[in-house]
């Protein structure tokens, strides 16, 4: 108490504010964006080539921009640590995860919304007993 006196005599403030992190910063920019445009936001196209692109898919997420990831460039493998880094960083921002095709997703951060639904399988080809391309069964997941 003696010690709150000395530092109110001294001028010295009695709280000090710890600086925002960026978590605290994406979420007080949710809170202002809410109400305002989302004219800025971009759709970015992206074929990665390797696990190590996956940051630069994050850091377009962080952006708030939505992300249309085609996996056919790298192995199955790959692809499953890339869906799963993304799964975690959109988990982080609140954010979905869409699978549009055949190794192609949609990744979008909480200030999109998509509309609709696109079917898993094509109902003809399952009726006739069509076989899928062999490229279609490696991102079966």
């Amino acid at each position: 108490m003696a010690l709150n006196g000395l530092k109110g005599f001294l001028g010295i403030a009695e709280e000090e504010k710890v600086p925002a992190t960026d978590e605290d910063v994406y979420y007080e920019k949710d809170k202002e964006t809410q109400s305002e445009d989302t004219s800025s936001s971009k759709m970015i196209l992206v074929e990665p080539r390797a696990f190590s692109e996956a940051t630069q898919i994050a850091d377009h997420l962080k952006k708030r921009n939505a992300v249309v990831v085609n996996l056919r460039r790298v192995t199955p493998d790959q692809a499953k640590r890339i869906i799963d880094f993304l799964s975690g960083t959109l988990y982080a921002l609140k954010g979905d995860l869409q699978k549009l095709g055949g190794g192609v997703f949609l990744c979008t951060p909480n200030n999109v919304k998509v509309d609709g639904k696109i079917s898993d399988e094509n109902p003809k080809a399952m009726n006739k007993g069509i076989k899928r391309d062999k490229e279609e069964d490696e991102f079966n997941w």
